[in-house]
């Protein structure tokens, strides 16, 4: 994993009918009614505290394929975004907690990653340039004194090991007003987290414990098609079809007839849609884990036998996920090749974008030379090339093309916000 400076803007490959730019151009003509149109879904339904979003973009159709609501990566955005992070950190925090004067952030407790720990100084930064006292309460349970966090970005911080009294969580002589979590809880909810007074953002029940990225899609397919009928837009040109197994073991190869007949309905179908709209592209699926992130728990496969051949290395892969959570719920996903490339060596690459409240703040391109457009690219030998997101993403420019980068930007900033919408949704139903 490498940090990169930004060089220039990544190449799309032009496709056939260019329905992405056709997409884009739609955008650009209504920017004023979809800023209205989310300004009405944020009254109603209130943004989790921070997320980004990985998209990819065909050519011939751009979606999310995976929403983080506790994000890494803010070490990867360009330094130019950071004041707008600031005010929608301020604005973010305020809407929840009017009151708040300490902020405690909650870490994973794998904090020995460099990369890692430059991310987690930078949001602790961010946090702090909006007005907030932070410290940094650890949840690993080897932690009995402060230690330096180790990063260059803040070499003031430290993890400190939490401590309760009675209903609120804290660090010694720090009583904060908020917590805010960095910690997706794959290994499962700490006792230690449960019943506290205090807000807790995200919630911990959007952890990977109890999260479904089947629920989280079936979402947002709703969201897409309520944004596409205001627009007069085709939602399939947004939304991923996905299908879902909850019961697979691949090592014991359990489950392998719910993945084939789920798998084969979907190839069928993307292939159908794929005919009735020209698209002369091989389908393909992404089989993903239920429930997890950091790239694991990931294979894609381009026809139903790959399904039931896959060897001993392959079924280790898909067994577990990250802290070694089990894979027993898996998604079918529609894969999306990407048709961007960075640079002379035409290196693939996607789009992840970062929000704070429903503000887009930032963003970069996830770059892998070694990997191929119908692969997943969140995989050791990625590289980050941070884009100033910040002003395109908010102000695309009328007088130029659609598909010019801060136009193409600003598209994906909606795409992006949708997912955030959906996520919002995921929220308001555990609070409901």
């Amino acid at each position: 994993m490498a940090f990169v400076e930004p060089t220039d803007l990544p190449h799309l490959d032009r496709v056939p009918h260019d329905q992405v730019r056709q997409l884009e151009a739609a955008l650009l003509a209504q920017q004023s009614t979809i800023e209205y149109w989310f300004r009405r879904q944020w009254r109603h339904t209130r943004p989790p505290l921070y997320a980004s979003v990985d998209l990819r973009n065909a050519g011939f159709k751009l979606t999310p394929v995976d929403t983080n609501l506790f994000p890494a990566g803010f070490n990867n955005l360009a330094p130019g975004c950071h004041a707008l992070c600031v005010q929608a950190m301020r604005q973010a925090i305020e809407r929840n907690c009017p009151t708040a004067s300490r902020v405690l952030i909650i870490p994973e407790s794998h904090t020995r990653n460099p990369y890692y720990l430059d991310s987690l100084g930078t949001l602790a930064s961010l946090v702090s340039q909006a007005g907030f006292e932070v410290r940094i309460g650890s949840l690993r349970p080897d932690l009995n004194a402060p230690e330096p966090l180790g990063t260059t970005i803040a070499p003031h911080l430290q993890l400190e090991p939490l401590t309760r009294n009675g209903a609120r969580l804290g660090v010694r002589n720090f009583d904060p007003c908020l917590i805010l979590l960095n910690n997706d809880l794959s290994g499962g909810m700490p006792p230690i987290l449960d019943g506290l007074e205090q807000n807790v953002l995200p919630p911990t029940a959007l952890g990977w414990t109890h999260r479904s990225k089947q629920h989280h899609f079936a979402l947002y397919a709703e969201v897409a098609d309520e944004f596409a009928a205001q627009l007069g837009l085709d939602p399939w040109l947004i939304t991923p079809d996905s299908r879902y197994c909850g019961q697979v073991d691949f090592q014991k190869r359990e489950g392998l007839d719910c993945l084939t007949a789920n798998g084969q309905a979907l190839f069928d179908h993307i292939r159908a849609r794929y005919a009735e709209r020209d698209i002369d592209h091989p389908p393909f699926l992404i089989v993903k884990a239920d429930a997890g992130t950091y790239g694991m728990g990931v294979m894609s496969i381009r026809s139903i036998e790959e399904l039931t051949q896959i060897n001993r290395k392959t079924r280790s892969k898909m067994s577990s996920a990250k802290e070694g959570l089990p894979i027993s719920r898996v998604l079918l996903q529609e894969g999306i090749p990407t048709a961007e490339t960075w640079g002379v060596e035409a290196a693939v690459a996607e789009p992840v974008v970062y929000m704070i409240d429903a503000t887009v703040v930032g963003g970069f391109y996830r770059v892998h030379a070694q990997r191929g457009p119908t692969e997943n690219l969140n995989a050791p030998g990625m590289e980050f090339h941070p884009l100033p997101f910040c002003e395109p993403c908010i102000c695309p420019d009328l007088n130029r093309e659609p598909d010019a980068g801060p136009n193409r930007f600003y598209t994906y900033g909606v795409i992006a916000r949708l997912a955030l919408l959906a996520a919002a949704r995921e929220m308001a139903e555990i609070k409901a």
